[in-house]
């Protein structure tokens, strides 16, 4: 007892661990989700011409990656519980590492698919829980900001992609697209060791309390204040978190087809060259680094539903600046406007899984959710890579991204609020 209130107190004094498990979840997001998925994107115009894919082709490609990382959703929380979630992290990144090297190997549309929907494994199984992790390590007054810092490590990627990228394919000549995607794999290994090295389950690991875990139970004692209510279990808060479920479907069909396919709709549609498109890409990742931190400590002070409506609304803007065939002025202001919400919502998710039914719970929570959301990522690259063969264009993918995110504003509408938790 006695070495967990000094471990508490050298906490307060100085720097508390939680944000060296903030700082190690985000290069964990940076390669799980930011390298595993989003670097497809920037790889799909290059990789699509030296292996003659079509755009549905391109679209199964991505959605096998999401079929895996659903796949690895139902199985989080049993290897979590089986293995602890710092070598369960561990091993889902090895496997993005392992399999996006092999796709640097790979000559067809089959291979690619199997090796990614691999790489999708991997992201789900490092990604539940790391975002789980903020339930642990932080009070719930600190959560969304936690959760909001680790998401930006998408953002992160998505910088950097978006100028490697390219630069390699012009050293390299028309098979860069297999350098970049052994390099990916070669820095996922290295973030791999650094997981490992530096994750903690718990904060008790570290005889320490979570980041302003210790205030709620002062002011108790102190002031007599209420505290906080108990948590809901799993199956009493079921019905409204599918409910918030559903709601991150609609974000996982919507923002995937955007991130998927604007590449290719700058270079294939607009006449953009793809270093420009590039540039672009990478626009959208510096701006998102301000969109988790921003919206996760937004959503600390009015709430979690009203932060996710307005990242919605942004995000519904977005899509119909892209779906309407605007001048290309407005394609800035939608991509400014992607990117600045682009990693709002799964920051928010992670830490209202965590208000719902508590720390012991969240990972199972976050599971649920991300098991919908799953299936939305799934979904929508899919429908939309066959809309855009039939019509030749991806108008009417953006058009479809448009209504399904006005769906989720007005489905937020009826969301129950969580009960107080600490």
């Amino acid at each position: 007892m006695r070495e967990a209130e000094s471990g508490a107190e050298a906490g307060a004094q100085g720097l508390h661990y939680g944000w060296v498990i903030v700082a190690t979840g985000t290069l964990a997001v940076f390669c799980c989700l930011g390298l595993g998925r989003f670097a497809l994107g920037m790889l799909l115009p290059s990789m699509g011409a030296s292996l003659a894919l079509s755009y549905d082709e391109m679209g199964f490609i991505s959605t096998g990656n999401f079929v895996g990382y659903l796949a690895a959703v139902l199985m989080a929380g049993p290897m979590v519980a089986r293995l602890g979630a710092r070598r369960t992290i561990a091993i889902g990144l090895l496997l993005v590492a392992g399999s996006m090297i092999l796709v640097s190997r790979s000559s067809g549309f089959l291979p690619i698919l199997l090796l990614y929907f691999l790489t999708g494994i991997g992201s789900g199984a490092a990604n539940v829980p790391t975002m789980s992790l903020v339930t642990h390590w932080f009070a719930r007054r600190f959560r969304g900001r936690a959760a909001g810092y680790m998401v930006i490590g998408s953002g992160f990627a998505i910088v950097f992609t978006g100028f490697a990228i390219p630069a390699i394919n012009g050293a390299v000549g028309a098979e860069g697209w297999r350098t970049s995607w052994a390099v990916l794999g070669a820095l996922s290994l290295a973030v791999a060791a650094v997981a490992y090295a530096l994750l903690r389950d718990r904060p008790a690991e570290k005889g320490l309390k979570p980041v302003g875990g210790d205030m709620p139970a002062s002011a108790n004692a102190a002031g007599g204040t209420r505290a906080p209510a108990p948590a809901m279990g799993v199956k009493a808060a079921r019905g409204v978190l599918i409910h918030l479920g559903i709601v991150y479907f609609l974000f996982g069909f919507t923002y995937v087809i955007y991130a998927t396919f604007i590449v290719t709709t700058l270079v294939q549609e607009r006449g953009f060259s793809e270093a420009t498109a590039g540039q672009f890409w990478a626009w959208v990742g510096f701006l998102s680094l301000f969109s988790g931190p921003a919206f996760g400590a937004l959503s600390d002070r009015i709430g979690r539903k009203l932060a996710l409506a307005l990242a919605f609304g942004m995000q519904m803007t977005a899509y119909a600046l892209m779906a309407a065939e605007l001048p290309n002025l407005f394609i800035y202001a939608s991509i400014a406007l992607y990117g600045l919400v682009a990693w709002s919502v799964p920051g928010i998710m992670a830490a209202a899984a965590g208000d719902y039914v508590g720390p012991e719970r969240a990972a199972a929570a976050f599971g649920l959710i991300t098991f919908l959301f799953g299936v939305g990522q799934i979904v929508g690259p899919g429908m939309a890579g066959i809309l855009a063969e039939r019509s030749g264009s991806f108008s009417g993918s953006y058009w479809l991204a448009t209504a399904m995110a006005g769906l989720a504003i007005v489905l937020l509408s009826f969301l129950r609020k969580p009960q107080h938790q600490g």
